[in-house]
């Protein structure tokens, strides 16, 4: 019987819905949302993440702060747009498909200023679903296109969650694993549990069992062992911001993936939407570097692990470089180095 789709983020009747994967694996809780303020505390705390999702949640968020707004004049509902527009663009720093779906927004209400403001709102939740369409078919073509870098009987070594629930349908990296599998290519996925929100442990595993993906897991400091084995044929991760030069930020551990596949000769590949590459970056030390709170750090799950008083670094995000990434999966097709996007 095949699985019911993945559905973590879309509009029904007059809100949107979140999957709620703070969750997960334990209970799968879907949560209405009809002010753009929640949805940026739903973004914030990881209701919803993935830097796909975080851009189309965002961009229903706007929808709902049009919908939100008292004005009786355009002037006036721009106003209460670039307030939502400007609290939303403050949850998640790093992931720049966030930026990219608020910037489409707007420019969609700047257009639409000779429009009733009924007709704006509408547009308004026209584009928002065309993103999260668009994102749909995007990481399918992705996963197309990543499938035949996948040889048969593969062995894939992925970080984090780039799968259905950080898009909106489908995923990323794990997009392409999805592909794959559906082609009989995938003999074992081996799936890093992701410290320390545990993104992998929770979330990439729960999707690849739902799936019927034969997967196993292991603790972030396995990776180097199985690689040492033999055990890994390629690496696939996702990405949250791709600067001009193919300089890549993802989940932390990403980086040093890329260390041990680079030494074990393991071939390395990045998936993401085009949306991804922000072109204003020359670089990845431009990318601005998210830091959590460090009670995420001094747990695991309820579970204190630490001493309530140890300072700590927790950084959400590390910079891959360029010349460690063997190639990158786009809807666009694969692109190597020298990266010119």
């Amino acid at each position: 019987m095949t699985p019911a789709a993945i559905n973590p983020v879309h509009w029904a009747g007059d809100a949107l819905v979140l999957l709620d994967q703070t969750l997960l694996p334990a209970r799968e809780v879907e949560r209405r949302y009809e002010r753009w303020e929640d949805v940026a505390d739903a973004i914030r705390t990881l209701v919803v993440r993935g830097a796909p999702a975080i851009g189309v949640a965002a961009a229903f968020g706007v929808a709902l702060g049009a919908r939100q707004s008292t004005a009786t004049g355009f002037d006036g509902l721009m106003a209460d747009l670039e307030l939502a527009i400007k609290g939303l663009a403050a949850t998640r720093p790093t992931a720049v498909n966030l930026f990219w779906a608020l910037d489409r927004m707007r420019r969609v209400a700047t257009a639409s200023g000779a429009l009733p403001l009924d007709q704006v709102r509408a547009r308004l939740l026209a584009e928002a679903q065309a993103i999260r369409d668009e994102d749909i078919a995007a990481n399918r073509a992705m996963g197309a296109h990543g499938a035949s870098l996948v040889p048969p009987n593969a062995r894939i070594l992925t970080h984090c969650n780039a799968g259905a629930l950080a898009t909106a349908g489908y995923g990323t990296a794990l997009g392409v694993v999805r592909a794959a599998h559906e082609q009989g290519k995938v003999a074992l996925v081996w799936v890093d549990e992701t410290r320390p929100v545990m993104q992998g442990s929770r979330l990439t595993a729960w999707e690849c069992l739902r799936e019927g993906i034969p997967h196993r897991l292991i603790a972030d400091v396995v990776a180097a062992s199985v690689m040492a084995r033999g055990e890994v044929d390629l690496i696939v991760t996702g990405a949250d911001r791709i600067a001009a030069n193919g300089d890549t930020a993802n989940k932390i551990g990403t980086y040093s993936l890329a260390v041990l596949a680079a030494h074990h000769h393991v071939p390395f590949y990045v998936a993401a939407p085009f949306s991804t590459i922000d072109p204003t970056l020359a670089s990845g030390a431009e990318i601005p570097i998210e830091e959590r709170d460090a009670s995420e750090v001094r747990r695991v799950g309820a579970q204190q692990t630490a001493p309530s008083a140890s300072p700590v670094f927790n950084p959400a995000f590390d910079v891959t470089p360029a010349r460690l990434i063997t190639a990158i999966v786009t809807e666009r097709g694969v692109m190597r180095p020298p990266y010119r996007f």
